[in-house]
């Protein structure tokens, strides 16, 4: 007796792994905001004067933790990622891995600065190694320009992908179309001291890449792409 497979199978087994996909990028770029309370667990270890202190170094060590954690969910989503749009552009979609790698990169060299200033005291340096501690906070001041540059890298490659092959709703990548200038001017606009990092304007830039980054993780487990 012969039998012959359905046709639907196949289809079936596509639309599964594009949901999982889906659901496993949507995850990962949520779990990317797990490191917002680390400005706050870094304000003593990036004080001018955290080597002469005293007292536990676990807010610090919790925060290195926590940025751990999403520069791997900044990889993860990129190659979650990679199979749903690379028919969009192939070239694109592999610029978008390699910027949520330099991305990643960043964070990780971030982590090891502030890992580096936490063995410093724990080693009892004291005041001769101020200056090294000094250098090593500015050092990690401008590594966070590449969680502004590179987002905004990231937005504009991954929106153009999204829109061109309408794989979520339109607003969307045009939410994240029109973060991507607006981080990288806020960006370009620290590198010349017209506002500082922290200041209420660069927060402003920021906030419509931070939406576009949330709402596309929250679509992506909720709804998935289309195809």
């Amino acid at each position: 007796m012969t039998t012959f497979d359905s046709p639907t199978a196949p289809l079936a087994a596509s639309e599964r792994s594009r949901r999982r996909h889906s659901r496993a990028a949507g995850i990962l770029y949520l779990l990317t905001f797990v490191s917002i309370p680390t400005l706050a667990l870094y304000s003593s270890v990036l004080g001018p004067d955290y080597l002469l202190g005293s007292g536990s170094d676990a807010a610090a060590q919790i925060g290195a933790v926590l940025e751990l954690v999403v520069a791997l969910a900044c990889i993860g989503t990129a190659v979650a990622l990679f199979p749903l749009v690379k028919a969009q552009g192939e070239s694109l979609a592999l610029g978008f891995i390699a910027a949520r790698v330099l991305e990643a990169g960043t964070i990780f060299v971030g982590v090891a600065t502030i890992l580096t200033l936490v063995t410093m005291r724990q080693a009892g340096v004291g005041t001769e190694g101020l200056a090294t501690a000094h250098a090593l906070v500015a050092m990690h001041g401008w590594l966070t320009l590449g969680q502004g540059l590179m987002p905004a890298v990231n937005a504009a490659l991954l929106g153009t992908l999204l829109l061109r092959g309408q794989l979520v709703p339109r607003w969307l990548p045009v939410l994240g179309l029109i973060g991507a200038p607006l981080l990288l001017a806020s960006t370009l606009a620290t590198v010349f001291g017209v506002w500082g990092q922290m200041s209420g304007l660069a927060g402003v830039a920021a906030l419509p890449s931070a939406v576009w980054e949330f709402s596309l993780g929250v679509w992506l487990v909720a709804k998935g792409m289309r195809h």
